[in-house]
């Protein structure tokens, strides 16, 4: 199905201006096409780490669909006098792809999550979506980025299971980065980084309630579940979003 795409500028992202469901048949015409194409799911974190990253740059720059993950991307859009229809969090969308790729026989490959997570995550998927192929999973050891002998496993992993759709579950900016570095080498027509998702499908993480992520208040949920690791994120880093938003008052 054709579809029309339109960006939105917000702050330092065009971002395209999609329901869930638009996000999903724009996801499917990539696949498609067969064009080692790369989604990426931008929340105010992100936005943060754009400012001070050039590779997360890079990658965002080389992105074929940029869908907002946050709804406080949502509201400021309004303030922008530009507003995006909806949140689209990479764990509302992993499960939604996965629906598709069952119905059209796409075959999935999950890289990343702790140990022995990506295996159970791919599990309870097919549990849900019984028609759904999974072409592999792997959860490399901390610091893969930078030996070689993984980078070749991984490389052969992905030649030998053939994809069409690799979800990277690694956090910003490791798995954007990553995915815009080898994503033409390994030739997959569709690549996205998840973030936590596949923590929250194999149930060793749990979501926010619906009415908290609604409400702007997922982030709060997160650190109370690993305060240790999130408290540093959301307080000490993703305040700067307001400076962003100041920075970029005139583009309202």
């Amino acid at each position: 199905m054709n579809l029309k795409l339109t960006k939105v500028q917000f702050l330092n992202v065009k971002i395209d201006n999609l329901t869930a469901e638009e996000a999903l048949i724009a996801a499917d015409n990539l696949v498609q096409q067969r064009k080692n194409a790369f989604i990426v799911t931008p929340n105010v974190d992100h936005l943060v780490l754009l400012e001070q990253n050039e590779k997360l740059r890079n990658a965002y720059s080389n992105a074929d669909l940029t869908l907002a993950d946050g709804m406080p991307i949502i509201w400021f859009s309004k303030f922008f006098s530009h507003p995006i229809k909806e949140k689209i969090s990479g764990s509302d969308f992993l499960p939604k792809l996965c629906e598709l790729a069952s119905k059209k026989g796409y075959k999935m490959f999950f890289l990343g999550a702790n140990e022995g997570v990506a295996e159970k995550a791919a599990q309870n998927l097919v549990k849900t979506f019984p028609n759904l192929q999974i072409a592999g999973h792997y959860s490399p050891p901390i610091g893969f980025e930078n030996s070689p002998t993984e980078i070749v496993k991984i490389d052969q992993l992905l030649a030998t299971t053939k994809p069409d759709i690799l979800a990277v579950a690694l956090g910003c900016p490791k798995q954007e980065i990553l995915i815009n570095e080898n994503k033409d080498r390994w030739d997959i027509p569709l690549c996205l980084g998840i973030g936590a998702s596949l923590d929250f499908a194999a149930g060793t993480m749990k979501r926010a309630p619906k009415w908290m992520s609604n409400h702007g208040l997922e982030w709060f949920y997160r650190m109370c579940q690993e305060p240790r690791r999130m408290f540093k994120r959301y307080i000490f880093r993703d305040w700067k979003f307001l400076q962003l938003l100041w920075k970029y008052r005139k583009n309202k």
